[in-house]
């Protein structure tokens, strides 16, 4: 696992690194750099640590790990401009920034889909949900690759002029299956009660604790509700989940856009 930019253990040595050759940093000067953007953080501070001039790093291409917007903010204080893009080493590059800064822009040669965590269904354009992908390399060929990272289509083109399709970036993990009461449960659990359940637009699984003990409330949303409802989705949720949970119904619209079919909200301070 490697370090986060932010963690203490990102130094050098964290990194199996003993030394730094500076001399091709000073003789070449570089203008660009590629790579994480936790390594060019780590870069630039060893090179103010050792008064070593890396100014003539003025411009970055990242990926591999997140770029929280305050280290673009730290990068673009010391003279940086960063770009990130997103892949992963199956799809290769599935989306890239461009100047703009608004979104990712989907790499041409790739089909890429958002789903349901758990069910591989498409959500609604605009909602999160996990990031599937399909390349038709006749050498590799990969078709509905799930990626297990979440994102959303976002509406119309870039102001910089592509016009392809944009996604909202890297926005967490899609694995979201939890343990209480001595069982996993599983997103595609959730998934296989709700379409019991024709009336159930959209459901989230709230997993919490009550007098130190696990428990489980499902939350529906339901246009039109039927007396008895709520009876019916929760026998539902114990014949599937094996776990007895409550039942609330919601009004369109109201849970978060997340893409989180299961929340954990229980904590172990």
């Amino acid at each position: 696992m490697r370090p986060e930019p932010s963690d203490v253990r990102c130094s050098p040595e964290a990194w199996g690194i003993q030394s730094f050759s500076w001399p091709p940093l000073v003789t070449l000067r570089p203008s660009a750099y590629v790579g994480t953007p936790s390594f060019l953080k780590i870069l630039l501070d060893k090179g103010e640590e050792t008064g070593t001039d890396t100014t003539s790093i003025t411009k970055a291409g990242v990926g591999g790990e997140a770029l929280p917007p305050s280290l673009r903010d730290e990068f673009k204080g010391r003279g940086v401009t960063v770009l990130q893009s997103y892949g992963t080493a199956d799809l290769e590059l599935i989306a890239y920034e461009s100047e703009s800064l608004e979104g990712m822009i989907l790499d041409e040669e790739i089909i890429v889909e958002i789903v349901r965590p758990g069910s591989g269904d498409p959500v609604a354009e605009g909602e999160v949900g996990e990031v599937v992908a399909s390349l038709l390399n006749p050498l590799y060929p990969l078709i509905r690759f799930a990626t297990g990272d979440m994102s959303a289509v976002m509406e119309g083109t870039s102001p910089c002029g592509r016009t392809n399709t944009r996604i909202r970036g890297w926005l967490g993990r899609a694995d979201q299956t939890t343990k209480l009461k001595g069982m996993y449960v599983h997103p595609s659990q959730v998934n296989e009660v709700v379409a019991r359940h024709p009336e159930v637009s959209k459901a989230r699984l709230i997993v919490g604790q009550e007098n130190a003990q696990d428990v489980m409330t499902l939350n529906c949303e339901v246009a039109e509700t039927s007396t008895g409802l709520d009876d019916k989705i929760s026998e539902s949720l114990q014949n599937v989940c094996k776990v007895r949970g409550e039942v609330a119904i919601v009004a369109p619209g109201s849970l978060p856009n997340d893409g989180k079919v299961i929340d954990d909200i229980r904590t172990y301070e």
